[in-house]
């Protein structure tokens, strides 16, 4: 079977009328040249050079495939050059799923400057939490997830962190230790408290740090939406931790030396397919941007 290098290099040594150029133009040996031309002409059947001393000539043959070659030479530079144009053009669909508190807080100013960015890309966003979005991705039904890191590294994810999210411990106004210029992580757990669901990556993080110190949290409710814990725990039905993003006026952090819970948020992607240009290009906006206060506070 004809190979694209061999014809290549026959057209190079036609050129120059000489292995030793040729080889030197290819920045290969001369053997190798060599190697080639005769693979060639083992495959075609006929001798394309006649070697007279130290001149080569090309055959009848020869000069017969010379065109023929230089056409198969252009029609592929032609493809490459069509190739790197498409490369530059970001088109079609991204389907990127998300959980709601990123999707909120994390991806509005890059979502808006992307759009602008490159108008002939169609964005599809799932909003739902990390752990569903994390499946998504892992089954193929979405091209690049957003969501709230599992800190494990996995064989068939590529994970990218984008932005730290530390965790605010935080309690009413009225609760007993908010007026605590500092609190014990064992005096903390002997009150009830309010988390995610325990199959979360944020339950999952924060139940390790909580073991560190030797204790177990007292979990009153648990509900993944982070905006209903901020409100649970303001009305007083226990401490919780949520990120600073939805801390309102109505909660008092506790100041907690040793609880150090920090949450990464970043990007996953299949290893085994292959990102497309829109994909790409969003992952590099996301990078770009990770240096910049979220959107809404």
């Amino acid at each position: 079977m004809m190979d694209i290098t061999e014809l290549l290099t026959f057209i190079k040594v036609a050129e120059t009328e000489s292995f030793s150029d040729a080889a030197e133009a290819l920045f290969v040996t001369q053997p190798a040249v060599s190697k080639r031309v005769a693979a060639l002409e083992s495959s075609l059947n006929v001798k394309l050079f006649d070697r007279i001393g130290r001149k080569v000539q090309l055959t009848e043959f020869g000069h017969r495939l010379l065109p023929k070659a230089r056409r198969i030479a252009e029609d592929l530079s032609d493809i490459k050059r069509s190739m790197s144009l498409q490369m530059e053009d970001v088109t079609g669909e991204l389907h990127i799923t998300t959980s709601h508190h990123i999707g909120l807080h994390r991806l509005p100013n890059t979502l808006k400057a992307f759009q602008q960015r490159y108008p002939q890309a169609e964005i599809k966003i799932d909003f739902t939490q990390s752990e569903e979005a994390h499946r998504q991705v892992l089954k193929g039904e979405a091209e690049i997830g957003v969501i709230t890191l599992s800190g494990q590294s996995e064989q068939m994810l590529t994970a990218i962190p984008i932005w730290s999210d530390p965790l605010k411990c935080v309690v009413s106004v009225d609760h007993p230790l908010a007026q605590r210029t500092e609190v014990d992580v064992v005096e903390l757990a002997k009150y009830p408290c309010l988390l995610p669901h325990d199959n979360t990556f944020t339950r999952q993080i924060a139940e390790k740090v909580l073991a560190v110190h030797g204790v177990r949290p007292q979990v009153r409710m648990s509900t993944n939406n982070l905006e209903t814990l901020a409100m649970l725990a303001s009305i007083g039905w226990g401490w919780s931790l949520i990120p600073s993003t939805v801390v309102g006026d109505q909660l008092v952090e506790l100041n907690l030396p040793a609880l150090n819970v920090e949450r990464k948020l970043g990007i996953i992607h299949h290893r085994q397919r292959t990102l497309s240009q829109a994909a790409s290009a969003f992952i590099a906006m996301l990078q770009d941007a990770s240096s910049e206060r979220p959107l809404i506070p």
